[in-house]
């Protein structure tokens, strides 16, 4: 008698039968397929501007105390597009993050007041109505969280009756050009840093 072979397919396993034994082989198995590929986790903005670690811009006011005024009414229909620290006329304003002193101006909304660039180049900070700067301070400057830049005032279009310090971010884009950029509400990052 002769020895036959006869290979039989049977879905997913390959049997070969042999006329003294019977033996299975299994297929290799595939890899497994990947996991889903999930999108990167966007990162706004606000989130940005929160790891920056802000401080209050305005001495002695404790986080507690503020108020988001980003989207308040400003006439003409426009939004106010920043926050207003309330405090005592001639109370320092300190730098919010480390950075420099990009432009010190004055102008009618905004009376006295300075942009700050952060130490990444990411933000710019407006500070506006400042009774004046502090001594010697000058654009370029370097500057550290905490540092006294200004007192705050009534300048330009504040009410005398009310100082206080307007206080807007910018998230730059593109050029980097102190002026221009994504206007992004300060008010958690300033309220919940530690």
């Amino acid at each position: 008698m002769g020895t036959h072979r006869r290979l039989v397919l049977v879905p997913a396993l390959l049997v070969l039968v042999h006329a003294s034994t019977l033996q299975l082989t299994r297929p290799v198995p595939l890899a497994p397929a990947p996991p889903a590929l999930r999108p990167a986790p966007t990162t706004t903005p606000e989130q940005l501007l929160a790891d920056r670690g802000l401080a209050v811009p305005v001495k002695g006011v404790p986080r507690h105390r503020l108020k988001d005024t980003f989207d308040d009414g400003r006439g003409k229909g426009r939004k106010h597009k920043a926050i207003d620290i309330m405090a005592a006329w001639g109370t320092p304003v300190v730098a919010a993050d480390d950075g420099r002193i990009e432009k010190i101006s004055r102008n009618r909304g905004g009376g006295l007041s300075l942009y700050q660039v952060d130490s990444s180049g990411r933000f710019v900070y407006y500070y506006a109505h400042l009774a004046g700067y502090a001594d010697g301070l000058r654009e370029g400057q370097d500057v550290r969280r905490g540092d006294v830049i200004g007192y705050v005032g009534t300048t330009g279009n504040a009410p005398e009756s009310a100082p206080h310090l307007h206080f807007a971010v910018m998230l730059l884009k593109g050029e980097k050009r102190w002026w221009g950029g994504e206007v992004v509400n300060p008010y958690a990052a300033l309220r919940d840093a530690s």
